[in-house]
């Protein structure tokens, strides 16, 4: 039994290894991106009878109507809100399985991950325990209105689309904070808005994605 848990082990590292090089090779270029993709293991994340595929390059079913993210769009979004930048105190929106918060929390100095859906943030608690990571901390709660008692937010990072950005989002924004999400309802477009020092917001667009839509509410 423990050689085969070790070769399960070994042959998860493997295929981590090949999926950090498939993400050098689509352009991630940000070490400390790569290397916190490297470090969690995906296959912990996803339902068990999905495992053998945890290290594609494809999101996957999680239940609830929810999906994890593709590992490209994960690690393209935490790069480009960490461009030339620590990324500082970082809210989540939309937790999921806890896989992107895991990413983030090796990159980012605290993390708050919000998630509405109850049995989801549970599933997320369980994925989590095991890798212990004391900068990290989940909430339950409405992610369409940020986090404001522990705003302000260095970075925002949503894993819904939404075709309006909730002012409370930008409300929690500190000054030079960014905010990254998917914009958009049927045609989705992956948009950074930045807080400018001096007042006012500069929005930057990129790649076209597809993310399950931003939901009120608790459930």
């Amino acid at each position: 039994m423990t050689g085969a848990n070790g070769n399960s082990a070994a042959n998860a590292v493997r295929a981590r290894a090949r999926m950090v090089e498939g993400l050098r090779r689509q352009g991630i270029r940000d070490e400390r991106v790569l290397a916190a993709m490297n470090q969690v293991p995906r296959h912990l994340f996803v339902q068990e009878a999905l495992a053998s595929r945890a290290y594609e390059d494809t999101a996957l079913p999680l239940g609830f109507q929810q999906t994890i993210s593709q590992p490209f769009v994960v690690a393209r979004m935490i790069e480009l809100a960490g461009q030339g930048r620590e990324l500082g105190k970082t809210l989540e929106v939309g937790a999921g399985c806890g896989y992107q918060a895991a990413v983030l929390s090796h990159v980012a100095r605290e993390v708050y991950a919000i998630e509405r859906i109850k049995g989801l943030l549970d599933r997320a608690k369980e994925n989590l325990r095991p890798l212990r990571l004391p900068n990290l901390r989940l909430k339950y709660a409405d992610g369409s209105v940020g986090l404001v008692e522990a705003a302000p937010f260095d970075t925002i990072i949503v894993a819904a689309a939404t075709g309006q950005v909730p002012k409370a989002w930008l409300d929690q924004l500190a000054p030079g904070g960014r905010l990254i999400l998917p914009l958009g309802n049927m045609d989705q477009i992956l948009v950074l808005i930045e807080r400018q020092a001096a007042g006012g917001f500069k929005e930057t667009r990129y790649d076209a994605v597809r993310f399950v839509p931003l939901l009120t509410g608790t459930e």
